[in-house]
């Protein structure tokens, strides 16, 4: 990664991290407004911690077709707290039972089941309230942001991803079944980070929607494909997470399907694919395929 990328991407990073403190229904200290653990909760679950990639991917699209940065700024918070809820609800003991997330007790650990379950609920409602709050885009675009970020949420995006996840442990999967998983559970979320970022610059043609969704294809399996054989490969103090869990519960992953050496193959020849799909955007895509490269090379 080059210097340029770095300091765009630390930039980026820091305003997510205000923005997403002065978009939550309370600021420090949270403990002084009822209901004082559920706010100290939702903060502890968002901020602090994480890669912020949705984010990211929000303000690289944004920057396509010269987005307005007030817009860009709740769409990439409204992803970011959809994805923690999703963490905070991941974690807890029905589900995939983990005591660490982002180097520090999970949710339910830190505090206590009930409480992580208002976390992801209230994190999911405060998201679509912090993007209806977006007035200075044509009211049909916005409704069709909304409408974007709910399916990708839902049982035909992120949550049915979880919802097979949960029930092929045990099972040998296909490798288009694993794809199908993914490109709900991570991938949906990705796409819409791509998507909406460019809808808050413009409305988009066929042309123009086929490519990012071509992108986000890509990226999307890539993150998870990396996923995968970092959790094979790291330990736990280099993710922030348990390391190995996926194979410890007996999960289909790229790793257990293909071996190691294919999956790292993959995930490079999908950072090949998101770069095509870029090429009619020339270099205003710059960051979307740094993105693209950063996803691939990551560490942890």
């Amino acid at each position: 990664m080059n210097g340029a990328f770095d300091d765009w991407m630390k930039t980026v990073q820091a305003a997510s991290e205000n923005d997403l403190s002065a978009y939550l229904p309370t600021s420090l200290p949270a403990a002084t407004v009822v209901p004082a653990k559920l706010h100290a909760a939702m903060r502890y679950a968002l901020l602090g911690g994480g890669k912020r990639v949705r984010p990211l991917l929000v303000y690289a699209a944004g920057a396509l077709f010269g987005a307005d940065a007030a817009i860009l700024s709740r769409a990439a918070a409204a992803l970011e707290m959809i994805h923690a809820y999703s963490l905070v609800h991941d974690d807890m003991p029905c589900m995939d039972d983990d005591e660490l997330r982002r180097g520090k007790p999970t949710v339910h650990v830190a505090y206590d089941e009930a409480t992580a379950l208002l976390v992801g609920d209230a994190l999911q409602s405060q998201a679509f309230l912090v993007l209806s709050e977006a007035d200075t885009i044509p009211p049909a675009r916005q409704l069709a942001m909304l409408r974007l970020l709910a399916h990708a949420s839902g049982s035909a995006g992120m949550c049915g991803g979880q919802a097979i996840d949960l029930d092929s442990v045990g099972l040998s999967l296909t490798l288009a079944q694993l794809e199908q998983m993914h490109q709900l559970k991570t991938g949906a979320l990705l796409r819409a980070a791509v998507v909406l970022g460019a809808l808050a610059g413009k409305d988009l043609d066929p042309a123009e929607l086929g490519a990012l969704n071509d992108y986000a294809r890509a990226i999307g399996l890539a993150f998870q494909v990396v996923d995968d054989v970092l959790d094979a490969t790291a330990d736990s103090a280099t993710l922030g997470k348990t390391a190995g869990k996926d194979a410890a519960d007996n999960k289909p992953t790229y790793v257990s399907i293909l071996g190691l050496e294919p999956s790292r193959a993959l995930a490079q020849q999908l950072r090949l694919d998101a770069h095509a799909a870029l090429a009619p955007f020339g270099e205003k895509a710059l960051r979307l395929r740094e993105l693209a490269d950063l996803i691939v090379q990551r560490k942890a």
